[in-house]
């Protein structure tokens, strides 16, 4: 396309990368030096489609001019100023624009610069708001298996991912784990599986085992990402919030992944019709250009919290030097506009069923063992081979190597294309893939 792609430094051994193989990686190495559109770009020129939006940040496409110029103008204008204290207009009117896409009443937020950062501060003010409702008792947490909630020792805790939590221990103390919901019955269901709900009674199980009295918060992922796209059963998450409502237990949405039109509404609370009563959110809130988290919390539970504060001083000792950042808040501006101009949550929802009778046309393919669906996302299990992961790490250079990158989990394919994708694109994806499990 007459771009001169970027030479790639001789020396790839001082970088440690998170996450990754190194050895595998640095021995055979899979690059991108470039990206635009639907496509990231090798530093040889070949083009290599992106199936799951970057890390399900890139809802608009890579490279997008209008986001790059407004961090280009906000750098130059003012490049950073401390979160405490003092603040710059940007982030009251990021924190505005935000709060037109979340749920009724959860307009109070909180911003951060990751999914983990926004899960720990989510803990932190659930532990807060009950404290200064003098329930300080309520240290406890409750998650899932199977669930993704970042890497930060709080999210550790509340993963339901061994290995997230085999080489450093459990995280934190008080968490306990409702089962997950990837039941047999369930295989190759699109949208939310008929069976399962009954699950969602493992929190009043807790309930009456550690008493609710104790427990201050509930996190679920209104359909887990992370470990392949597992959507909810139908009526699981309202069992849920009638559960944190009678136990006094705040139910948490982690939004991350499943936020910002992934589930073809705003965030997933408006796609189920269950509202939390915080919620966190990353990746797409910038496109991936820029770092940014958020927790929208609900307003009394913003009230509460600066009400018991002193008249002058801190209310919430907690935040991040880089908290609402003046070019990330300046790529949110800039994101939200695409959202509203390019009706982009929409497009999302009106290119789901075309995107899931794709996905779902490869249930025939040679070892697919499950598909689960729904919105804009899918996970393509394929049978293992070998140790656990060891056939899904295989498929991922495999697809690389045929102009296709993608997130795998275990031996799950994660399907997540941005929301720009044409009907072209998804039949490419579906094609590359397909070719790969045969091949």
């Amino acid at each position: 396309m007459g771009h001169a792609e970027p030479q790639v430094s001789t020396s790839l051994q001082p970088y440690w990368m998170p996450f990754s193989a190194n050895k595998e990686f640095k021995a055979e190495p899979r690059l991108f030096s470039r990206a635009e559109g639907m496509y990231f770009y090798t530093p040889e020129g070949k083009p290599v489609i992106d199936a799951s939006s970057g890390l399900f940040c890139v809802a608009a496409g890579h490279c997008r001019r209008e986001i790059a110029e407004a961090v280009y103008q906000q750098l130059q204008t003012l490049d950073f100023t401390a979160p405490f204290l003092r603040a710059h207009p940007k982030a009251f009117e990021l924190a505005q624009r935000v709060s037109e896409y979340t749920p009724a009443g959860l307009n109070r937020i909180f911003f951060v610069n990751s999914g983990s950062e926004a899960v720990d501060t989510a803990m932190k003010v659930a532990l807060m708001f009950h404290r200064v409702r003098g329930q300080a008792q309520r240290q406890l947490f409750v998650s899932r298996e199977r669930a993704y909630h970042g890497v930060n020792m709080g999210g550790i805790a509340l993963a339901g991912m061994v290995n997230n939590r085999r080489a450093f221990g459990p995280g934190l103390a008080g968490v306990y784990h409702m089962r997950h919901t990837a039941l047999p019955q369930n295989k190759f269901v699109r949208g939310q599986p008929g069976h399962g709900a009954d699950l969602a009674d493992d929190l009043q199980r807790l309930c009456n085992l550690y008493g609710g009295e104790n427990i201050a918060a509930c996190f679920v992922e209104p359909t887990a990402g992370s470990f392949g796209c597992l959507p909810p059963p139908k009526g699981y998450l309202d069992r849920l919030r009638k559960t944190c409502d009678d136990n006094g237990i705040l139910l948490v949405f982690d939004e991350v992944i499943t936020g910002w039109g992934r589930m073809g509404a705003n965030f997933g609370a408006q796609a189920f019709g269950v509202t939390p009563d915080l919620m966190t959110m990353a990746k797409a809130i910038t496109n991936g250009a820029q770092p940014m988290g958020a927790v929208a919390a609900k307003q009394d539970i913003y009230d509460a919290i600066t009400d018991a504060g002193p008249k002058a001083g801190i209310e919430f000792f907690h935040g991040y030097t880089y908290s609402a950042h003046p070019a990330s808040c300046a790529a949110g501006l800039a994101m939200m506009d695409i959202f509203r101009d390019e009706k982009l949550i929409d497009r999302a929802a009106s290119m789901s069923p075309y995107f899931l009778d794709a996905m779902h046309s490869l249930a025939d393919a040679p070892g697919v063992v499950d598909i689960r669906s729904i919105g804009m996302m899918a996970g393509v299990e394929v049978a293992a081979v070998g140790n656990p992961g060891a056939r899904g790490h295989e498929l991922q250079k495999k697809l690389y190597d045929r102009g296709l990158n993608l997130k795998s989990t275990g031996d799950t394919l994660i399907v997540a294309p941005a929301f720009i994708a044409e009907k072209s694109h998804i039949d490419e994806i579906t094609n590359k893939i397909r070719d790969a499990i045969a091949n």
